[in-house]
């Protein structure tokens, strides 16, 4: 399905600018990840973007990157794991987002929030999954500036769920009283609402690929 809504973007988008899309690719770059999105856009321009926060919260905000950059940052080693059986380890930079809930200061009622991302993709996120220390709101891949081809300049990182929850291109949060899953679900029997990394095996793509066992959650052993 993805594929598809891909292939239909292509077709309504004038050839001049096909290249200056964000594109899906097959083969791993650099950081040993392959990139997906849900339709064919342009990298976003920073010098315009903000993060909006709005929905269940006292006081809704927008925030440039800039802004962003002056959160207390902090570094974290995860692995992000595809559900197409593939994963990797990188070094990713960024902030709590309890730090952005200090902010905002969430109405009691709020339990969860929604993010909206420029390729139209969403998903949600309780506030409890938030919390998790597997979660990181990220700026900076390998000790540089998030590319676009990653999702710049904000990004959602959860490494203990698919790499489908960790939301690239994020433009919105909203809180809200309750999730409703993940857009994901409407693609493909392949994804559930929460993400969770069920026990199998994975292709660790920095590792050389070779096939591993893995127990479920996210995946610390390598």
């Amino acid at each position: 399905m993805k594929r598809r809504n891909f292939l239909a973007g292509m077709a309504a988008t004038p050839l001049a600018a096909q290249s200056k899309l964000l594109l899906p690719t097959d083969k791993p770059d650099q950081f040993h990840l392959r990139t997906m999105w849900y339709n064919p856009v342009p990298p976003i321009d920073q010098a315009k973007w903000t993060l909006e926060v709005k929905g269940l919260v006292d006081k809704p905000m927008r925030l440039s990157v800039a802004e962003l950059r002056k959160f207390s940052q902090m570094q974290k080693s995860a692995r992000m794991k595809c559900v197409q059986c593939w994963s990797a380890r990188n070094s990713w930079g960024g902030f709590a987002f309890a730090e952005l809930v200090e902010r905002v200061k969430p109405l009691l009622k709020a339990k969860a929030i929604r993010i909206d991302c420029a390729d139209k993709w969403y998903e949600y996120m309780s506030l409890d999954e938030m919390r998790s220390p597997s979660v990181l709101m990220v700026l900076d891949l390998a000790g540089k500036p998030l590319p676009d081809n990653h999702g710049a300049p904000l990004r959602l990182l959860d490494a203990s769920k698919y790499g489908y929850k960790s939301a690239k291109l994020i433009t919105t949060i909203t809180f809200v009283e309750q999730g409703k899953g993940s857009m994901a679900c409407d693609l493909g029997p392949f994804y559930s609402p929460s993400g969770e990394i069920l026990a199998g095996y994975d292709t660790p793509l920095d590792l050389g690929g070779a096939k591993r066992k893995i127990a479920g959650g996210e995946i610390k052993d390598y």
